[in-house]
């Protein structure tokens, strides 16, 4: 389906200007602009590079995607230049820091700094402040970052772990069953290992490796950031599992099966 007419007619409205305000900054009629935001005539080429430029909006999300159905915080994204988030592909430009020897730098968000990167991650100067090191074991040609993590949904991989991730640029190229660090605006940041349902319903199933906590979807348009898993960092040695700890495990899992069935009958 085509959203163009709409689209234009919504952003124009958003920015307050009026039909005559467009015509006079693309230097076009005014009755063309109100043919176009009506559907009474089709835009051409020339027509679509003009609006996009105006807006600042790729022409792929000018025509294919429904404007009228995001919430604010899509809005203001979409206004701040990240309209790539809206259909999950494209070339995504992230903020990066390098060091003496210009190699990129893996940049650790800590778990203090975790609630701000959800809203600074394309900020330079947010992230130019965030801890870094090297690991030399992973390529120079691909970016990386480390999150700290807490709680146990993916164990055995233990809380308080640093886990490092390669950005992904496309949302497509994550293949289900991978795991990865996903940063959404309501969820935050999350390691979960992802089933990818972008083409079929444009969402990810993020599954948790403890099997004691129930996946979830999270609409695409709502991801700004995929990292996918490559390793993990940890100061400490684990514990051996008790037998009594297996135990109490298995008991809760038994429950988990017994409700689970209880709902299908």
């Amino acid at each position: 389906m085509n959203y163009f007419s709409s689209n234009i007619k919504l952003l124009r409205n958003r920015k307050n200007r009026t039909q005559n305000d467009v015509a006079v900054a693309l230097e076009i009629k005014r009755t063309t602009v109100n043919a176009l935001e009506n559907s009474i005539s089709q835009p051409t080429v020339v027509h679509l590079q003009s609006f996009s430029n105006y807006f600042g909006i790729a022409i792929d999300t000018l025509i294919n995607v429904d404007l009228n159905q995001l919430s604010e915080s899509q809005f203001t994204d979409l206004q701040n230049g990240f309209d790539v988030f809206i259909r999950g592909s494209k070339l995504r430009v992230i903020a990066t820091t390098v060091d003496a020897a210009n190699n990129d730098n893996i940049e650790f968000v800590t778990e203090k700094a975790k609630a701000g990167y959800v809203t600074s991650f394309a900020d330079p100067e947010f992230i130019g402040n965030l801890p870094v090191f090297q690991l030399p074991f992973l390529s120079k040609e691909k970016k990386y970052r480390a999150f700290s993590i807490e709680g146990d949904s993916m164990l055995p991989i233990p809380d308080g772990s640093i886990v490092v991730g390669e950005f992904i640029q496309n949302f497509y190229d994550l293949k289900t069953g991978q795991a990865c660090i996903v940063v959404t605006r309501d969820e935050g940041i999350v390691f979960k290992i992802a089933d990818n349902k972008i083409k079929e319903n444009r969402s990810l199933t993020l599954i948790s490796l403890n099997s004691q906590f129930e996946s979830y979807s999270v609409p695409i348009s709502e991801v700004k950031e995929i990292w996918r898993f490559v390793c993990y960092l940890n100061t400490e040695i684990p514990e051996p599992e008790s037998d009594i700890s297996k135990l109490i495990k298995q008991i809760e899992q038994m429950k988990s099966d017994i409700n689970m069935l209880s709902q299908k009958i």
